[in-house]
């Protein structure tokens, strides 16, 4: 089932065996890639543990029992989740329901804030969560972007959350004024085991990406394709993380001299790039590509954005290094022209090379600050699983 699909109670099945340990739920690609992280490591420190998952492809992958594939619903912004709204209330409420019914020791919430927050106060309402006298323990990873906006969500996080594990090293002083046990587990894409889904090759074409969510994919892959094409001098590749967002960029047209290529994990090579704003664009800087941020989003969703969020960048390679790595380019000011010169830069300037490779050096460094353990760590002992 999808958003926006005939909407009907989902139905979720319990565990195929015995009882669970573990429910995760991921509701984004991204979120998908770190929770199948967590549970890989948490099955390879205990090889009984029984983990089921609202996630996606992923997850399932990893060893955990996929209940419903919420990869594929994923919508951002005001106006998209109220158009969604049925869906979003009947799948929220069979996800309780499950959670009463099969009463798993821990649920592990990976970002997604929107509704995993709401979850975890209905749980603690239901006396179903530890914090309310029940048997769920209820782990956050991946802090909601607090120090962006919605800062006094923290307090209502400390009332219904056992445990918050987060990636980015500044975001534990975020929770200084609260009871809330917050650790820092270290960034997933600086662990031994990370397989970059890009590299840099001067030679290679230009990478192209949209992003993982239909609705803003089908707003910002026309302005990528029409920048790439505005340039001129050189073929573009689509990195695609599903069969659905590959629906929606065919739907829109992809011009000769643009390869569309599955996510498998194997490494792109790239010689620049333009990006949405998400988890790859983290990637691509990590990997040394040069490039920019593009994003559109509807009028109202953008306009309430830049009323509530108070922060000097969209991107968060930018946000960590306090400068612009990825030059920004919002609404109306992705052209094709602009678009096409920041391609240019990147592609025939030695310098913005250069600049490139010493802002990656510094992004690396910021990230690679000590933890306090793994992820899995941190759930084992939170949750109650060891």
């Amino acid at each position: 089932m999808k958003a926006g699909g005939s909407l009907s109670l989902p139905f979720l099945p319990g565990p195929s065996a015995g009882g669970v340990d573990l429910l995760v739920i991921a509701g984004e690609h991204s979120g998908d890639e770190h929770g199948a992280r967590l549970v890989a490591e948490l099955r390879a420190k205990q090889p009984g543990l029984r983990v089921c998952a609202l996630g996606g492809k992923h997850l399932a992958a990893a060893g955990a029992q996929l209940l419903h594939d919420l990869t594929a619903s994923s919508v951002v912004g005001l106006v998209e989740v109220l158009k969604n709204y049925s869906f979003f209330k009947a799948l929220f409420d069979a996800t309780a329901d499950w959670i009463a019914t099969h009463r798993p020791r821990a649920v592990c919430f990976v970002d997604y804030p929107g509704f995993n927050l709401r979850l975890a106060a209905t749980l603690n309402e239901r006396g179903l969560a530890a914090k309310a006298g029940g048997p769920v323990k209820l782990l956050f990873y991946i802090s909601p972007q607090i120090w962006a906006w919605k800062a006094g969500r923290r307090f209502k996080m400390a009332q219904h959350l056992d445990a918050l594990a987060c990636i980015f090293p500044f975001e534990v002083a975020c929770y200084a004024d609260t009871e809330l046990p917050v650790e820092f587990v270290g960034h997933p894409f600086l662990a031994d085991d990370y397989a970059p889904p890009v590299c840099f090759d001067a030679d290679a074409p230009v990478l192209l990406l949209p992003g993982s969510r239909k609705q803003a994919v089908g707003r910002i892959w026309p302005l990528l394709r029409e920048g790439h094409a505005a340039y001129g001098k050189r073929g573009a590749r689509v990195i695609y993380p599903s069969s659905a967002i590959r629906e929606v960029i065919e739907a829109a047209g992809v011009p000769a001299g643009v390869e569309l290529v599955a996510n498998t994990g194997a490494p792109v090579p790239a010689s620049a790039v333009l990006t949405s704003s998400g988890t790859m664009s983290l990637h691509c800087a990590l990997a040394g590509l040069p490039g920019a941020i593009v994003y559109r989003a509807n009028p109202l969703t953008y306009l309430l954005g830049r009323w509530l969020v108070k922060i000097p960048y969209l991107g968060i390679n930018n946000l960590l290094l306090k400068a612009p790595m990825y030059p920004e380019y919002l609404q109306g000011a992705a052209s094709p022209v602009a678009l096409a010169a920041e391609l240019r830069d990147c592609l025939e300037n030695p310098a913005r090379r250069q600049a490139t490779e010493a802002q990656t050096k510094a992004l690396k460094a910021t990230l690679c600050q000590p933890a306090e353990g793994t992820a899995a760590d941190w759930a084992l002992r939170r949750g109650g699983l060891g």
